[in-house]
């Protein structure tokens, strides 16, 4: 169908890199220790839309020429390594105060309106940022359409819309996890905090390895 080929072997592979730790699992996981699971989830909605973009680029061409350019994939990597520096610095130096740990709901309650649409935001542009993304998709995705296919723009479209139904199911599963755990200690500030130093330093791990990757 559409000249997609190893379909199966493809829902596998899929499976097995979602379920496999990286910067986008790391930034769902660190929203919904911060803000509990509905930011996680939001979080994993943005992630979720950056991937339609790669989608549409692979679908279209672009991602090809972005892998092809040695100044492109520098520029991106370096924007999405400081990205995921700045997001971690700020976790492992966010406040704390006894106040806000005692009425958690109230907290959040006030800063919801403003910050879910920051966190799909957050979560688009991390994604988006992360070149590492960009080559998975120019090379994984062809390996599954036909060299001869009539309708390649179609299959990489629809390979992109599986690859994206799966990885919003996971990366919604492990924002739930993640903010159900994270609810239990709402109202230890201490924990809490170091579950955010935890993850905030992780988040700047992510950064350094990311800018010192190579294609």
């Amino acid at each position: 169908m559409l000249g997609i080929t190893g379909f199966t072997f493809f829902l596998i592979a899929v499976f097995l890199l979602n379920v496999t730790p990286g910067p986008d699992t790391a930034y769902i996981v660190g929203r919904s220790v911060a803000q509990g699971r509905g930011a996680g989830i939001v979080s994993a909605l943005g992630i979720s839309a950056g991937c339609i973009v790669h989608t549409l680029a692979c679908a279209f061409g672009l991602t090809a020429i972005l892998a092809a350019s040695a100044t492109a994939f520098t520029v991106v990597k370096i924007a999405g390594a400081i990205y995921l520096i700045y997001l971690g610095v700020r976790l492992i130096f966010a406040k704390h105060d006894d106040a806000e740990a005692a009425h958690p709901a109230q907290a959040n309650e006030k800063a919801a309106p403003k910050s879910l649409r920051q966190l799909f935001a957050q979560g688009f542009v991390t994604n988006v940022l992360n070149p590492k993304v960009v080559l998975f998709f120019v090379s994984f995705f062809p390996q599954f359409v036909a060299a001869d296919s009539q309708h390649k723009t179609l299959a990489f479209l629809t390979l992109g819309i599986v690859f994206i139904a799966m990885s919003t199911v996971w990366n919604s599963f492990v924002a739930w996890i993640a903010g159900s755990v994270t609810e239990r200690f709402a109202g230890r500030s201490g924990v809490k905090k170091w579950l955010d130093r935890g993850v905030g330093s992780a988040f700047v791990g992510l950064g350094i390895k990311l800018a010192t990757s190579h294609r």
